[in-house]
């Protein structure tokens, strides 16, 4: 764990429980907003009816932009960009969506405020300075935690993966947490984000720049997760159960935000950058593998992750505790239907070099893994895998 001093970064305001989208147009009024910008995604543009009106309704001016793809792109944030600019200015930017939405809506309300070119902002050529405009995030999965987090992950795709721009200056100012949005997340995509939501307390726990703040929040992140994710996948109405996966998604993004993730998510990177897989399903798959290759050396903190589960490991010392842990890991995935391999979603053996490669420029992350991983462990892992 890092000796460094320890920063939490956190939200200014946070709203949470059942029907709490309510009270957004409170809060646009306690930012003093006139003129809003919503961004979405077309899947869940329907959600954004009811705030919409509420918003008018209290004489605000408002524009939706619903176009945000999965896993967007430069030019996909251009675009939007373009239409932001092209419907006026604005005083607040709500992002109201999964992932993909939110990380768009951050960066867009520091592109809208300071006249930055996206490029440059990806390249390093520019470094955010300022805050930009206020910002409200309101997730509708539970899963990437991009409502607590100060990055912005967007898809460069000459070369092929994913890339983090990361400032305290992206934090949102508030964030709404309603599990009722969530309800409508059909099985697969509530397992898919919710083992996201797992990989990145996990990864922040064994992180290298793992401290006391990131501690406390992994570890609740996880209990609340094991303890409700099968219970939100086989009944997706059950709020309590919705509503534990999104608090423990929200803790997992608070980890980002003051830890880090590690190799679980440098190797997923290519396989969303040049694949297009889903981020939360590549997590999901590599999660158990590499957490099987960090176990050396970090049985200590497996095994205190393996009891944040509540399992059965009273009685083992730490080294058969990790090992339970890492079982553990296989044998959600097998309950929520993820599969247990690469080579079912078309990866072969042939796009081994392309993903080391795409892998191993993920430095970032890759330098807060708790042990050294090599071009060859990752050639392993990925292989063993296909």
């Amino acid at each position: 764990m890092t000796s460094t001093p320890s920063i939490l970064l956190n939200p200014g305001r946070v709203l949470a429980g059942a029907g709490s989208l309510s009270q957004l147009t409170e809060l646009a009024s306690y930012f003093q907003a006139r003129r809003v910008l919503i961004i979405t995604t077309k899947s869940v543009a329907a959600l954004v009816d009811a705030p919409r009106r509420s918003l008018e309704a209290a004489g605000l001016s408002v524009t939706v932009i619903a176009n945000t793809p999965p896993e967007p792109e430069v030019a996909d944030v251009q675009a939007i960009e373009a239409q932001a600019r092209a419907a006026g200015s604005f005083d607040l930017v709500v992002g109201i969506g999964g992932g993909s939405a939110m990380d768009v809506a951050k960066i867009m309300a520091v592109l809208l405020a300071h006249n930055m070119d996206l490029r440059d902002v990806l390249s390093k050529k520019v470094e955010i300075t300022a805050r930009g405009l206020p910002n409200i995030m309101v997730p509708t999965t539970s899963g990437t935690g991009a409502e607590a987090t100060p990055n912005s992950i967007i898809l460069v795709p000459e070369d092929e993966l994913k890339i983090g721009i990361v400032s305290p200056r992206l934090l949102p100012d508030a964030v709404i947490l309603d599990p009722l949005l969530t309800l409508s997340l059909p099985p697969d995509v509530t397992a898919s984000t919710g083992m996201d939501a797992l990989t990145h307390a996990i990864e922040c726990y064994c992180s290298k720049k793992g401290n006391v703040f990131s501690d406390l929040y992994a570890l609740e992140a996880i209990r609340l997760i094991a303890l409700s994710i099968r219970l939100a996948v086989q009944d997706g109405s059950n709020i309590a159960a919705r509503a534990d996966m999104l608090m423990g998604a929200y803790w997992g993004g608070v980890c980002i935000a003051t830890s880090s993730t590690t190799a679980v998510h440098a190797l997923a990177y290519p396989l969303g950058g040049k694949y297009r897989m889903a981020h939360g399903l590549s997590n999901a798959i590599l999660l158990p593998s590499v957490m099987a290759f960090n176990q050396v050396g970090c049985e200590v903190r497996f095994a205190a992750m393996a009891r944040a589960m509540a399992l059965p490991v009273g009685d083992l010392d730490d080294h058969a505790a990790a090992a339970a842990f890492v079982q553990a890991l296989h044998q959600l995935n097998t309950d929520l239907g993820i599969p247990d391999n690469l080579k079912s979603l078309g990866i072969q053996a042939s796009d081994l070099d392309g993903l080391v490669d795409g892998a191993s420029k993920v430095t970032r992350l890759l330098d807060n893994n708790p042990r050294s991983m090599t071009r060859d462990d990752m050639r392993q892992i990925y292989a063993a895998l296909i």
